[in-house]
């Protein structure tokens, strides 16, 4: 609707479509705040199918400074990818959060695939890293992080996802 408006109107926009998001203040139901929760509970952190799907993770601080370089340098009517270079399957983004927490492989429970489940989502931010983007968080360093704000931040998890 956007790029039709620009199109149609002369709307001045700019556009970016993201890779998956992780960080501070995601909420509970999804694969990372989800398993860091499952894991501090010591419950079992379901893994759909074999775990083997694709995704490549931005930390949102990274998403943030993509979208401000984008409003300020990006070129009216195109669309910037931003993707975090940090492509993972599920099970290595599940297993790395269990081995930060200290806790055993065991959690892991495989349940059943979900229909039309995507195998890969990747993404090319070339265009944006000619604007002079890269991501300044690689997945260690902002998984770490997340970790330890899901830890220091309970009140704000619990109180959404009614653990």
């Amino acid at each position: 609707m956007v790029r039709a408006y620009h199109e149609t109107f002369g709307l001045p926009v700019t556009i970016t479509r993201c890779s998956n998001n992780y960080g501070p203040f995601h909420f509970p139901e999804k694969l990372i705040p989800l398993t860091i929760s499952r894991v501090l509970n010591d419950e079992k952190v379901p893994v759909y199918g074999d775990g083997k799907n694709i995704r490549d993770w931005l930390h949102v601080f990274d998403h943030c400074a993509a979208i401000d370089l984008v409003l300020h340098e990006g070129v009216n009517g195109e669309v910037y990818n931003v993707g975090g270079h940090n492509e993972r399957t599920n099970l290595e983004v599940v297993k790395t959060i269990i081995s930060a927490l200290g806790k055993s492989e065991d959690l892991i429970e495989f349940v059943t695939d979900r229909l039309g489940h995507d195998k890969r989502y990747a993404i090319d931010p070339t265009k944006l890293e000619k604007l002079g983007w890269k991501p300044t968080y690689t997945f260690e360093t902002g998984i770490a992080q997340t970790i330890d704000w899901y830890l220091n931040n309970k009140w704000w998890w619990e109180q959404i996802s009614g653990e």
